[in-house]
């Protein structure tokens, strides 16, 4: 499945759709069970042509399960809910559990920046009180299927699947452009909108949400500090996500004939003769 959107902005590399499958695709990358990895990691690949799978075993991190759609995994977090709210706020050493956790996983071998910042909180949030408040609102949910897959577009065959999302790895340009399309057929003026949460939850369950709405919104991520960290490496540091779930995403497709994408203000923005 090609993309006119893509071909229009000049998009470097795939539009990624994100999938509910119940198999794992045949090749697709995942992490090993219980590992740590990032979601975007698997997102930046399937970017660049390479298919993934997650499933309730192999989602990364606790965020990264919660993100896909595998329930509250944030219960899994060492210390529970209560640990994690302060893990991303103020950090848990002023805790004597907490300071006891932090040894021990220590000695097991963590990862020594996720042990400084159980300790010492990645303070997202100034307080756990705030944190137990977003997680109460963030739009948790179970996936119907045991695997989320993230494919290119170009993978993804119309008649046999239908994804949930497609998200593009975009440039601020691009970024301009996308936006303006997703108000071009529709009036108003929050047709997109930047939700407050990890790059992973902004393409999986708050699309998810979306999808499920009647005027799906458009949603711009990516502003989560520690992916940036850690895409750093893989080509997208001056990248922001752009996630349109699928019904949308046939709309603006559609639109993109006649539309400013053909007209010389965009054509002059991205150099076209």
């Amino acid at each position: 499945m090609e993309s006119a959107i893509g071909k229009a902005i000049r998009l470097e590399t795939e539009p990624v759709a994100v999938l509910f499958a119940d198999e794992k695709p045949e090749g697709a990358g995942q992490f090993a069970k219980g590992s740590w990895g990032c979601v975007m990691f698997l997102l930046a690949a399937a970017s660049r042509g390479k298919t993934g799978a997650f499933d309730r075993e192999t989602y990364g991190c606790v965020g990264g399960g919660v993100g896909l759609g595998f329930g509250n995994a944030y219960e899994s977090f060492p210390g529970g809910i209560p640990g994690f709210c302060r893990f991303l706020s103020t950090g848990n050493a002023s805790d004597p559990a907490g300071s006891a956790m932090a040894e021990a996983m220590k000695n097991a071998g963590a990862r020594s920046e996720f042990v400084e910042h159980f300790l010492h909180g990645e303070r997202y949030k100034k307080s756990p009180e705030l944190v137990e408040k977003f997680v109460a609102a963030a739009p948790i949910t179970e996936v119907p299927a045991p695997y989320v897959v993230m494919k290119p577009l170009s993978l993804v065959d119309p008649e046999r699947e239908s994804p949930v999302s497609v998200t593009f790895l975009v440039t601020p340009d691009q970024l301009s452009a996308l936006v303006v399309l997703a108000n071009y057929d529709r009036p108003g003026f929050e047709n997109v909108a930047v939700p407050y949460l990890a790059a992973c939850q902004v393409v999986g369950i708050m699309s998810y949400r979306e999808a499920q709405s009647s005027a799906p919104r458009c949603l711009i991520g990516l502003t989560d500090i520690s992916a940036r960290n850690y895409l750093k490496s893989q080509g997208a540091s001056d990248k922001l996500t752009f996630t349109i779930p699928f019904a949308r995403f046939k709309e603006m497709e559609a639109n993109v004939a006649g539309s400013f994408l053909e007209g010389e203000t965009w054509g002059s923005v991205i150099g076209r003769d």
